[in-house]
């Protein structure tokens, strides 16, 4: 089910939830991609993580208690330090909403249909590369 012919070792994807067992099923899912994943159970964690090394792609779950993913979205939005990165939404609500001042990449309806993810996942990247290679 190989999606990524052409995924990089730099492909490094932080999949942000509150519940471990979502993590660990998305964590498994992508790894088996060849991506290379990164967990965070809460925002203040994801936060920690994008700052120190940000990953190429966020997967951020919207429910989550303290601070949920439009509060970790609008913040790695307005962090001037970082690169621009990618986020997509993952959400239980059939009418996934946010606020036009957060640019989010796309959103995931749970539960997450495979093919759907990892054809957005390997979108996103794409469209990332392609950016990237045109500013060189």
């Amino acid at each position: 089910m190989n999606f990524s012919p052409s995924i990089t070792s730099t492909d490094r994807i932080l999949v942000v939830d509150d519940v471990a067992d979502n993590s660990f099923l998305l964590q498994m899912l992508l790894e088996d991609e060849g991506y290379q994943v990164e967990v965070a159970d809460s925002g203040a964690a994801a936060l920690a993580i994008i700052e120190s090394a940000p990953p190429k792609l966020v997967l951020l779950d919207v429910m989550m208690p303290g601070m949920n993913g439009y509060e970790v979205a609008q913040q790695i939005r307005e962090n001037i330090e970082l690169p621009f990165i990618p986020i997509v939404m993952v959400t239980g609500h059939d009418q996934p909403t946010v606020s036009k001042s957060v640019q989010v990449e796309g959103f995931l309806r749970k539960p997450i249909e495979f093919d759907e993810l990892l054809s957005q996942v390997h979108a996103i990247l794409e469209r990332a590369r392609k950016k990237t290679v045109e500013r060189v």
